[in-house]
């Protein structure tokens, strides 16, 4: 499979601030690919330079088998950008701004096609500085999709989005994967990343502390479950309830958390203790733990 992107032993210094710090990796084309970490972590620079918006200090980068810094126009006439924030003339309305955009590429879509692709055939004539957030958001989407990119960067690309519009921007993101575009995808919603990312690396201080699929980040983090119920009471009597546990307790309150290995063995201690009481546990359940889970004892004291 051809990679899209590599990165070889990237570096950015911003003073004494080592803002990237000897990454590495490859992302393949057609792939969803998810770049995560907390604020300050080196995601904007390593964005950016992939990009070909920012210089590096040190290593190597081949974007769609050039480097980003001296691919020029032909470079950037095949990527698409989604920023947070696009600087769009709010006086336009969206098939101006379209049509405008779209004068820039050699290979553009047409303008009906991205339109239905982010559902905004009902708001054509409708000026930007009138539109909701969730729905400039789309606009944003569609200016980076409207030249056809072989590769296209998504920061937050649902930022503003209800949840029944988020997942359906999640099918437009699946989609262009389908047909081949690789897709780089920063965003803060890690249930995001799970539902769209082939792979993830999460950054932390410049650096990748973590990198596989969705499910290898899981299972490879910890062989640990959750068991999360509240009780009816605080019983003066709970050292009879957690002592024998091998899991270790959380909670405040009624609540209760217990992380375990042994969920098997430290559930039916906790049921036993409960039924031998005639206690009823509310909101019992066993969950593995989810990408945020994994993503929080990674990087949790930053966030």
């Amino acid at each position: 499979m051809t990679n899209a992107i590599d990165v070889n032993d990237l570096t950015k210094t911003y003073g004494d601030l080592r803002a990237v710090d000897g990454l590495s990796f490859s992302v393949p084309e057609g792939q969803v690919f998810a770049l995560l970490g907390p604020n300050g972590a080196g995601k904007s620079t390593t964005v950016e330079i992939l990009e070909g918006h920012r210089t590096r200090d040190g290593g190597d980068v081949s974007v769609l088998g050039v480097d980003p810094a001296t691919g020029g126009r032909d470079f950037r006439d095949r990527i698409g950008i989604v920023l947070q924030e696009a600087g769009i003339d709010k006086e336009l309305t969206v098939r101006e701004t379209i049509e405008l955009y779209r004068n820039a590429y050699t290979q553009a879509r047409p303008v009906d096609e991205v339109i239905e692709l982010v559902e905004l055939h009902d708001k054509l004539d409708t000026r930007i500085s009138r539109l909701s957030g969730g729905q400039r958001r789309r606009v944003d989407l569609a200016l980076g999709l409207i030249g056809s990119p072989a590769l296209v960067f998504l920061d937050e690309p649902t930022t503003g989005f209800d949840p029944a519009a988020r997942r359906r921007s999640w099918e437009v993101i699946k989609r262009l994967a389908d047909d081949g575009t690789t897709v780089v995808l920063t965003t803060h919603y890690l249930e995001e990343a799970e539902q769209l990312a082939d792979n993830i690396i999460i950054m932390s201080r410049g650096r990748i502390v973590a990198e596989g699929t969705p499910e290898s980040l899981r299972r490879h983090a910890s062989a640990e479950s959750i068991i999360r119920f509240e009780l009816p009471r605080v019983d003066a009597r709970l050292e009879e309830l957690f002592e024998p546990l091998v899991g270790t307790v959380q909670g405040r309150d009624r609540r209760v958390e217990i992380t375990t290995t042994t969920p098997t063995a430290d559930l039916a201690h906790i049921t036993g203790w409960a039924v031998g009481r005639g206690i009823e546990l509310s909101g019992l359940v066993v969950e593995h733990l989810t990408l945020e889970d994994v993503y929080l004892r990674l990087v949790g004291d930053e966030t």
